[in-house]
């Protein structure tokens, strides 16, 4: 068994916690703990050259790419992205939006998609409808926005739809569960 080296807060966590600390009333009896003074150490001298030249971006977590419909989304392989904008993956649930109105239809694409993805569901159908302008239908222009939002598009692998000739409709490959 390993043991856990602890260590100590940062200057920053301490102030932090001062700022946080200072908001608190103590409870009648007991009183804040005095601050403990962090040693100060004199940062190391760099060189000029050094000091200017640019610092490497930091690792961080970035969101994914917005999801298209009927672009290829970034980490589903070729095959499993042609596959699902031909049709070829059957979706296991499906959702008609035809009669609803927007707001009545996000919540529902939002439910139905939380649903499916938590019982393991990997592939959905949504059903906007064509509309009846050449733009299309407020539905059918609203999904992207819709399954861009950040807690469904961490959900969702890609989108297209499953024809050509049929732009009402789009299937959805969501991620599997971990």
């Amino acid at each position: 068994m390993t043991r856990r080296r602890l260590r100590g807060l940062s200057e920053a966590d301490r102030a932090l916690w001062r700022a946080f600390a200072a908001e608190i009333v103590p409870l009648p009896g007991r009183e804040l703990p005095p601050e403990v003074a962090a040693p100060v150490a004199a940062p190391p001298a760099l060189p000029a050259a050094a000091s200017l030249a640019p610092s490497p971006p930091s690792p961080r977590w970035t969101p994914p790419p917005d999801i298209a419909v009927n672009a290829p989304p970034a980490g589903l392989d070729d095959r499993r992205w042609r596959d699902l904008r031909r049709g070829r993956i059957r979706p296991e649930r499906t959702i008609d939006l035809h009669g609803r109105r927007a707001q009545e239809a996000h919540a529902a694409v939002h439910a139905f998609l939380a649903e499916a993805y938590a019982d393991g569901v990997r592939c959905v159908s949504v059903i906007t409808g064509r509309g009846s302008t050449t733009e299309g239908g407020v539905l059918r222009r609203e999904l992207p926005h819709w399954l861009n939002a950040p807690d469904l598009r961490r959900i969702i692998l890609g989108a297209a739809h499953p024809h050509r000739a049929n732009t009402g409709s789009v299937h959805l490959l969501l991620r599997r569960r971990r």
